[in-house]
């Protein structure tokens, strides 16, 4: 079916060394979709003209970003909000969230216990 090698030629850009290359192909396969009559696919193909500098970026980064370092944010992340909970106001879970993933400071204590 027409609609399968559409999908197929969509996986190649992502085997392109070069942005610029990936870009071009990118652009043809666009076109080619936009010319066929299969509506979910010239949907993706209207969506991809929005975004086309958006899909080379992510080309030109293409391994440099450890996926290990976006987990690891985003552990931290959940845990901060699971033990913000109890938090009476979004402020104060906002400052441990800045803490937990900034490590700023801790702030000095307010009140005074005797």
């Amino acid at each position: 079916m027409r609609s399968d090698l559409l999908k197929q030629k969509f996986q190649l850009p992502w085997n392109y060394v070069s942005p610029a290359a990936a870009g071009q192909y990118l652009d043809h396969w666009r076109t080619a979709t936009l010319r066929s009559s299969i509506k979910p696919m010239t949907k993706v193909a209207r969506t991809m003209r929005g975004h086309r500098e958006l899909i080379l970026n992510g080309l030109r980064v293409c391994g440099a970003i450890s996926g290990g370092a976006v987990k690891s944010l985003h552990n931290k992340l959940e845990v901060t909000f699971r033990k913000s909970d109890g938090f009476r106001t979004f402020r104060a879970a906002e400052v441990a969230l800045s803490h937990a993933v900034g490590k700023l400071p801790e702030p000095a204590h307010v009140h005074r216990f005797f």
